[in-house]
């Protein structure tokens, strides 16, 4: 169905859907829709361009967002429409407006793999464990991911409260004209971010420029940045613009600031306080108008106490911060990213590869830390992919677990006594439920040898609940070598 206002727009999705052998139902408006929909019409997909906020349609178009599923729902939206708001109805589908052939053919095949929920839990766990495991993430990812395509190969993706804050966050910044910082660890798309928040704002129909500021020495990223004129230094034959007057009325990111030396530090803040520069060998002023985003993986916190990072640079950037959780704190968007990545990965790598992993492979992806983050799940699926080969990935995997958790393991712990000393009574309490529970999960697992099917329902818990409690408590098996978990059958 399609509740489009623009003809031109609504003609052209309507004649992609149809040549894809989709039947289409073009709409009026939102209460001819909400109509239809109550009728009995159930359509796999609706396309629905917002009203704006001062619209008399308002009422009805929140009404046709309650009447149809969340998840067969695609605003077609415009960049200055708070889109944000739909988040909250649970809506996942985004096309940016005007929309194009291949972004609608990206919705059209997420919808094929997301028709619902993507994972279901079973109900005899579900309504037994969900309040003593309400951190499983498979208890938490009940909901369809909200991916938006960012062109080029990126893309968006969010299903945990987190990532979704971070969407909203995005959307209120998307008027605001001000610099942000991004923080987070190396690999947790800080990059994605960034362009997520240029397709927002009102500079999206200019030009977004990356410079990774760890990559150039001091003197190059200069005329990287700024530019130089004719005759600056040897080679310099030619005026060459830099990044800020090419990104000019557009978005500019400097990726890794924490990097940059304490002299580049102190220009750039000029840049930030006034906009005007000088090119490398020139003798006036140049001004531009360029948003500043800046991203580092660095504790900034420690950079300003050991003086690498300038407090007054900090603070100039620090008008709005993201901070970008790592991907073991999101765990539930881990096979949405597979998905995803197997889904766009070249067909070459695609060709002959069973894209659904064993459920052995998915316990170990599920409970590894990926200290790489995304970056370093991305390669392993790829490896995954190229090798044809899920045992040998899966004793990968559970080799890093077992040396992780044993590295844990060995790690010196506070006495009970100390720790009432230092943090209180009910802190000590807490501690030593934990330890009981540990102690006995630890006990089921040795007992069932560590086949933890047989533990769970030992213990009556959830499969999936045991093994987030296995992550949690960073249990290991006692023997000295760890060969990995017992298969579950």
């Amino acid at each position: 169905m399609s509740v489009v206002r623009s003809a031109e727009v609504r003609s052209s999705i309507t004649k992609i859907l149809e040549a894809a052998g989709h039947r289409v139902v073009q709409s009026n408006g939102f209460a001819q829709a909400h109509l239809l929909l109550g009728n009995g019409l159930g359509p796999d997909l609706v396309f629905v361009e917002p009203p704006p906020s001062d619209s008399p349609d308002l009422k009805e178009y929140k009404a046709l967002l309650h009447s149809a599923r969340s998840t067969a729902i695609c605003l077609v939206s415009r960049s200055d429409l708070r889109t944000y708001e739909a988040v909250e109805f649970g809506i996942r589908h985004f096309l940016k407006w005007p929309p194009c052939r291949r972004d609608l053919e990206m919705i059209l095949e997420r919808v094929k793999h997301y028709p619902e929920a993507h994972f279901v839990i079973e109900s005899e766990e579900a309504t037994s464990d969900a309040a003593d495991f309400s951190s499983d993430v498979h208890h938490r990812a009940t909901v369809m991911p909200l991916i938006e395509e960012l062109g080029d190969g990126r893309y968006f993706l969010a299903a945990s409260p987190a990532m979704l804050k971070i969407y909203r966050q995005v959307q209120l910044l998307a008027d605001v004209d001000a610099p942000v910082l991004i923080l987070g660890e190396s690999g947790t798309g800080k990059e994605v971010i960034a362009h997520l928040i240029h397709r927002h704002s009102r500079r999206s129909l200019h030009r977004f420029l990356n410079v990774n500021c760890a990559a150039l020495p001091s003197d190059l990223l200069e005329s990287e940045l700024f530019g130089y004129q004719k005759g600056a230094f040897t080679g310099a034959v030619i005026d060459k613009p830099g990044k800020f007057e090419q990104a000019n009325r557009g978005t500019l990111l400097l990726d890794e600031i924490g990097e940059m030396s304490a002299q580049m530090q102190a220009k750039l803040l000029h840049v930030l306080q006034d906009g005007q520069f000088t090119r490398l060998g020139a003798r006036e002023n140049s001004r531009v108008d360029v948003r500043v985003l800046a991203a580092t993986n660095v504790q900034v916190e420690s950079a300003l106490v050991g003086k690498t990072f300038r407090e007054d640079l900090y603070y100039r950037l620090n008008v709005f911060t993201i901070n970008v959780p790592p991907l073991r704190e999101r765990r539930e968007e881990i096979p949405y990213l597979i998905e995803e990545i197997v889904r766009r990965s070249p067909q070459e790598f695609r060709k002959g590869y069973d894209a659904t992993f064993s459920s052995r492979l998915t316990d170990a992806v599920l409970l590894y830390d990926w200290r790489g983050n995304v970056r370093e799940l991305r390669n392993f699926v790829t490896r995954t992919m190229t090798m044809r080969d899920s045992d040998t990935a899966v004793r990968e995997l559970e080799t890093k677990i077992a040396a992780g958790y044993s590295v844990a393991q060995e790690e010196p712990k506070q006495t009970p006594e100390l720790s009432i000393e230092n943090a209180g009574m009910r802190s000590v309490v807490r501690d030593m439920k934990d330890r009981a529970e540990a102690q006995m999960i630890q006990d089921a697992l040795e007992e069932s040898g560590w086949n933890r099917r047989h533990a769970a329902k030992y213990l009556n818990i959830s499969y999936r609940g045991l093994l987030y409690k296995i992550q949690q408590h960073r249990l290991v098996p006692r023997s000295s070598a760890w060969i990995g978990p017992a298969t579950s059958k």
